[in-house]
C-alpha cells in the first residue's frame, strides 16, 4: 500500500545524490567527481562497483531508511518493491530500524452533546492523518480508507493507531497500521461507555489496553466509575477485558487519551488539578498532586525521554511572578515534580498573544514536545529536550485542502511554511511509523472474525 501523499507539483527521487562541485587538489588543479578516475575509468557511482554489493548489505541499508524514503525506493525495481512482503527483510527491519519520534495528527471532531449519536462532521469521507517529522520539519499525509465510518483515533503505540467506535455502548476497537493498510479488530469492551479515556502500550511481544471512565449508568447520564483492561503477551498470558478496577472517588478527568510511561498510564484530573496514575501490573489507581495546581492553565501530560512531563501555563495574578509556560518532570519516587524547562519570556509573550486565552494542547514523544494552540492549528511550537531549543512549526499544508483529492501523488512530503491553512483544530499522538508490528501475530491467534461496523 502506497501510504504517503504530497503536493502534485513536487517530485522526489528515491535517493539524494551529491551534486558534483569543483574542488582543488594538492596540485592546484580544479577537478570534479566526474573527472576523477582510475586508469581512465570513472569511479563515481560506477555501476560495476555498486551493482556488486551483496543483497543482504543493501537490505540492511534500506532497513534504516525512514518510511517515506522506503516507499519511494520501492519504485526503483521489482526486488525493492517486494521487500515489504519479504519475511526475511521485515525480520531484519525489526532488528535494525531505529525508533523515530514522530507525530501523527487528525482533525478534531466536534464535541459530543448527545448520548445517542455522535456529531462527527466528516462521516461521509475517509479518515486522513497528518504525519509530522520533527527532525526535518516535514509533513506527510496518510490515508485510512479502510477505517469504517463512526470510528475516531484515540491513541498510538508500536507503529499501530487505535480507533474506537463513537456510538455509546460497548466499544469496538481497531488497531491500524496505515503504512501497510492492515487492520486488527479487538473484542468489544464489556461495559457500555460513552467517550472513555484510552491507554495503549505495545511492544514486540505484548499489548496492554485500558479503557476508563464515562460509564453509561443510564440512558441519560455517565459517570467515571470503572476501568477495563486488555492484555496479551508472547508467554501465553492473556486477559480479554477480564481485569477491572475502580477509579478513585470523586475523580473528574476529562475524557480523552492517557499517557504511558514505565508501566503506568497517566491522565489529568480536574477541580482541582491532579494526576491520576494507573499501575498496569497491580491494577491500582492513585492520585498524584500536581505542582502549582492552583495557578495552572491548560495542563497536559506528555511523555518525554521516558519520563512523565506536565506542560502548563502558570498565571499568578495576585503575585509578582511573570506569567510563563513551564515543564515539570515526575521523579522516580512517583510523587515529586521538578521544573525542567521554562519558555523564554519573549517567546511566551508572542505565544500568549496568539493563544489569547483559548488554551493549547500538547503531545510528546521522545525528545520532542509539540504545543498546538486551540482553534488555530497553524500556530504550533516544537521543543527539543536535547538541544533545549524552541521553534515554530510550519503549518500543515494538507489541512486546508484535505477534501480535494484530485491529482494526489505518492512518496513525498511538504515543508511549506508559508500561507494560512484552515480546516479545523488538530489533535495527535506520538507515532513511530513502522512497516511491521510483531504483536499482530499474537492478536491473530485470537481468531477473531472481522465484523462489519457499517
Amino acid at each position: 500500500m502506497e501510504a504517503f501523499h504530497h503536493a502534485p507539483i513536487s517530485f522526489h527521487f528515491p535517493y539524494s545524490f551529491p551534486i558534483p562541485t569543483p574542488t582543488t587538489n594538492f596540485l592546484g588543479t580544479i577537478t570534479t567527481p566526474n573527472s576523477s578516475s582510475i586508469n581512465g575509468i570513472n569511479t563515481w557511482m560506477d555501476s560495476r562497483i555498486w551493482s556488486r554489493l551483496p543483497h543482504r548489505l543493501i537490505d540492511r541499508i534500506i532497513a534504516f531508511l525512514p518510511p517515506p524514503a522506503f516507499f519511494r525506493a520501492r519504485a526503483v525495481c521489482k526486488r525493492f518493491y517486494g521487500l515489504l512482503y519479504s519475511s526475511h527483510f521485515l525480520e531484519l527491519y525489526l532488528q535494525v530500524s531505529p525508533q523515530r519520534h514522530w507525530f501523527i495528527f487528525f482533525k478534531q471532531r466536534l464535541p459530543r452533546n448527545n448520548i445517542y449519536k455522535n456529531n462527527s462532521t466528516n462521516l461521509g469521507s475517509s479518515v486522513e492523518g497528518y504525519m509530522f517529522d520533527p527532525d526535518n520539519l516535514s509533513w506527510y499525509r496518510l490515508s485510512f480508507a479502510l477505517i469504517p465510518q463512526g470510528f475516531s483515533p484515540v491513541s498510538s503505540s508500536g507503529g499501530l493507531i487505535c480507533f474506537v467506535s463513537d456510538e455509546s455502548g460497548s466499544k469496538n476497537i481497531l488497531l491500524c497500521n496505515p503504512l501497510v493498510g492492515s487492520i486488527i479488530p479487538l473484542p468489544p469492551t464489556l461495559r457500555p461507555r460513552l467517550f472513555p479515556s484510552i491507554g495503549l502500550t505495545i511492544t514486540n511481544s505484548s499489548i496492554d489496553l485500558a479503557v476508563a471512565g464515562d460509564d453509561l449508568i443510564s440512558p441519560y447520564a455517565v459517570k467515571n466509575l470503572t476501568t477495563e483492561s486488555f492484555h496479551i503477551d508472547g508467554n501465553g498470558f492473556y486477559s480479554i477485558w477480564g481485569t477491572t478496577s475502580t477509579l478513585p472517588r470523586l475523580c473528574s478527568f476529562e475524557s480523552g487519551k492517557m499517557v504511558h510511561v514505565q508501566g503506568r498510564f497517566y491522565c489529568m484530573n480536574f477541580s482541582p488539578f491532579s494526576v491520576l496514575s494507573y499501575d498496569i501490573g497491580t491494577n491500582n489507581w492513585c492520585k498524584i498532586q500536581a505542582p502549582m495546581r492552583r495557578f495552572l492553565r491548560s495542563p497536559s501530560l506528555v511523555e518525554g525521554n521516558g519520563k512523565l512531563v506536565l506542560v502548563a501555563a502558570v498565571e499568578k495574578s495576585k503575585l509578582n511572578v511573570p506569567r510563563s509556560l513551564r515543564l515539570w518532570a515526575l521523579q522516580d519516587c512517583g510523587t515529586m515534580w521538578v521544573e525542567i524547562e521554562r519558555m523564554p519570556q519573549q517567546l511566551y509573550l508572542q505565544f500568549a498573544e496568539l493563544e489569547n486565552g483559548q488554551g493549547f494542547n500538547c503531545v510528546g514523544h521522545g525528545e520532542y514536545v509539540v504545543i498546538m494552540i486551540k482553534n488555530n492549528s497553524d500556530k504550533a511550537l516544537l521543543f527539543d529536550f536535547c538541544k533545549k531549543r524552541w521553534l515554530w512549526i510550519p503549518p500543515c499544508p494538507f489541512v486546508g485542502n484535505s477534501n480535494n483529492n484530485n491529482n494526489i501523488d505518492y512518496g513525498g512530503s511538504s515543508n511549506n511554511c508559508c500561507g494560512e491553512f484552515g480546516g479545523g483544530e488538530l489533535h495527535g499522538f506520538g507515532y513511530d511509523p513502522r512497516l511491521a508490528a510483531p504483536i499482530g501475530a499474537l492478536l491473530d491467534q485470537l481468531t477473531l472474525p472481522f465484523q462489519s461496523f457499517n
